[in-house]
């Protein structure tokens, strides 16, 4: 019977293409020796006496699972441990002789440099930094326009529209970010967004920010594409430094080749209609929660052109999880960070968690969940939380902190505001497993920018600079705040994502703020102090890897300590109205046996027992005997 068939299949075959079989390649060598192919065709698939035939013996079919879509195809496939790389013809049909199909499948090897120069991991002794790259530079301007897609529009005078930043832009500032002392890339989401402008909130939207995906194996072209992307992530490993891919795994754009021919009805969530969720996360762990409630929270769309994933479905799982694998082989990035992580399936996190560790032990994993309380922000991570689930993401973009370095900066102090806030939140670090995997920040691309939430008051915003670059975890910088980039939002995200100024090549040079000629004296003043918290900051052992201990804050004054069996660093903060000099008894449990502070921004060295401090100064001191 199957020489008869393999006759039918070499007189009637045509092939299917290449891009219509996800994931388009795999590897050999992997941990899981299980793969499982999609197949998506124009026509109808056989389903009648279905036969699935591999050219290899490495390749065995164990299974075919036939979908409500006729146009969709799953296989299962085992790969053998001992497989090399190797092309593979996959033939597939049923009794009638023009259903039969084929196409050619590469398993190549895998890359030797993984957890060496690329998957790398993100750990506490880097320095992030965050970009739109769409906003951050244009280095090739042919391809602000991609005629196939559906978007036409480039124009730097519209905020909704995209503005042609893209990879050889960012690539050409790499000197910059060296300067600077940035050691990891983090960019919105680089994935294809083929997507109409939407009418959001009242205004014509383009998807330049990069979250409506459209095809999971493409990278938008206007970025530079999957070639683009590759060049990307190699050159930025030779260069020393790292790359963050920004995911999202519970919702597409519905333009998405799934959403616009789902291969079955429960591929997305429908049992609300395309209706918003609650946005309540006490929802999975609070022991009195509705069900109802619970299922609001998962099945709700986060607006109505973003249909929303249902990972409970596990061919949605296993595609979901397949391409992250992908991904983090085919680029080889050092980290994830998770878009809506609380909106998705807890089990399914945990499993393409799992599934990506098992691949690449050194890769990073940071959920983003914009949370009410930090036991919320605890609970998505690896805690000490006794909740009937247990999550194992490593690290979460961690918002409370980030609330209470806000405070800080802005609020008077009392009991818990201000730094009192701070000592609090820090307090409560006893919840996390590893807290120093947390992701820091001070604003990002859907906040406020952190230099207008200060009133622009250089004083504060030092206060939260020296806070970023020295409390555990790892810090992340939103680009552009290095050279006081400013605005809040105004009914729109847009405000505060505006163009890199000097990334386009009609920008002034005066006005180019990638160099020292094209800064103001404030901004270079702004930009020199980062640098030299972020030089300080790689090459300290007790930041990077040691311990902390803070004091309670007293009438605004706040001290804390990091250090180890090699070096003491103290962060002194006086958010106070008047002049303090410090009563070194207090903290005598870290400055016994230190006589002076050496100023870690300017070199200067001060004796303690004479130290000043005045009202809104804030200082980073090595301490030295």
């Amino acid at each position: 019977m199957k020489k008869i068939l393999l006759i039918v299949f070499l007189l009637f075959s045509y092939t299917i293409r290449a891009q219509n079989v996800y994931p388009s390649h795999w590897w050999v060598g992997m941990k899981n020796t299980s793969l499982q192919l999609m197949i998506h065709s124009e026509k109808n698939i056989a389903v009648d006496k279905l036969v699935f035939l591999s050219s290899s013996p490495d390749i065995k079919v164990i299974r075919i699972h036939k979908l409500e879509n006729r146009h969709y195809l799953i296989v299962d496939l085992a790969i053998s441990k001992n497989a090399r790389p190797q092309k593979v013809r996959f033939s597939f049909g049923g009794i009638i002789k023009n259903e039969w199909n084929s196409f050619e499948y590469e398993f190549k090897a895998r890359n030797p440099e993984n957890g060496i120069s690329r998957v790398q991991g993100v750990t506490a002794k880097d320095f992030i930094y965050l970009m739109i790259p769409d906003r951050f530079a244009n280095g090739d301007p042919s391809n602000d326009i991609i005629p196939e897609y559906r978007d036409k529009v480039n124009d730097r005078k519209n905020m909704f529209a995209r503005h042609g930043g893209d990879f050889r832009g960012i690539l050409n500032r790499l000197k910059y970010f060296n300067q600077l002392g940035v050691t990891t890339l983090w960019l919105t989401p680089v994935i294809e967004n083929n997507m109409p402008q939407v009418n959001e909130w009242g205004n014509m939207i383009a998807g330049y920010h990069g979250y409506w995906f459209t095809d999971h194996y493409q990278v938008d072209k206007r970025l530079g594409g999957n070639e683009g992307y590759k060049e990307f992530c190699n050159e930025l490993h030779k260069n020393g430094m790292k790359v963050i891919q920004d995911a999202v795994y519970n919702h597409v754009g519905n333009h998405h080749w799934l959403a616009l021919d789902p291969p079955s009805k429960d591929w997305f969530n429908t049992s609300q209609g395309d209706k918003g969720p609650n946005h309540r996360e006490e929802v999975f762990f609070d022991p009195y929660a509705s069900s109802f409630d619970r299922t609001q929270m998962l099945d709700g769309w986060f607006v109505p052109h973003l249909p929303d994933l249902n990972q409970r479905n596990p061919f949605v799982a296993t595609f979901l999880i397949q391409h992250a694998i992908w991904t983090t082989e085919e680029y080889g990035i050092d980290g994830w960070r998770v878009d809506t992580y609380k909106y998705c399936e807890e089990q399914f996190l945990n499993d393409i968690n799992t599934a990506l560790a098992r691949e690449f032990p050194r890769l990073t994993v940071f959920g983003e969940s914009w949370v009410n309380t930090l036991t919320a922000n605890a609970y998505f991570t690896q805690s000490n939380i006794n909740a009937p689930f247990r999550h194992n993401a490593k690290g979460m973009l961690d918002f409370q902190n980030c609330f209470a370095m806000l405070a800080g900066m802005n609020e008077g102090f009392g009991w818990s505001n201000g730094v009192g806030k701070m000592y609090v939140t820090l307090a409560q670090d006893v919840l996390y497993k590893d807290p120093m995997n947390n992701c820091i920040f001070l604003d990002n691309h859907d906040m406020d920018r952190v230099f207008s939430v200060v009133d622009e008051d250089w004083k504060k915003l030092k206060m939260g600079m020296n806070w970023l670059f020295t409390l555990r975890g790892i810090p992340q910088l939103y680009y552009g705040t290095e050279v006081l980039m400013k605005n809040k939002k105004t009914s729109t995200d847009a405000t505060v994502r505006e163009d890199f100024p000097g990334g386009w090549p009609d920008d002034k040079d005066k006005e180019n703020r990638f160099t020292k000629e094209g800064r103001s004296e404030k901004q270079n003043e702004v930009f020199n102090y980062i640098t030299a918290l972020a030089g300080f900051r790689r090459n300290s052992s007790a930041i990077t890897s040691g311990k902390m201990m803070q004091f309670i804050p007293k009438d605004g004054l706040y001290v804390y300590f990091r250090y180890d069996n090699r070096q003491t660093v103290m962060v002194i903060t006086n958010t106070g109205e008047k002049s303090v000099r410090p009563d070194w008894t207090v903290f005598a449990e870290r400055t016994n046996g230190f006589t002076q502070a050496r100023d870690i921004v300017t070199g200067k060295t001060r004796s303690l027992k004479e130290m000043e401090i005045g009202s809104k100064e804030s200082f980073v001191f090595e301490l030295i005997k």
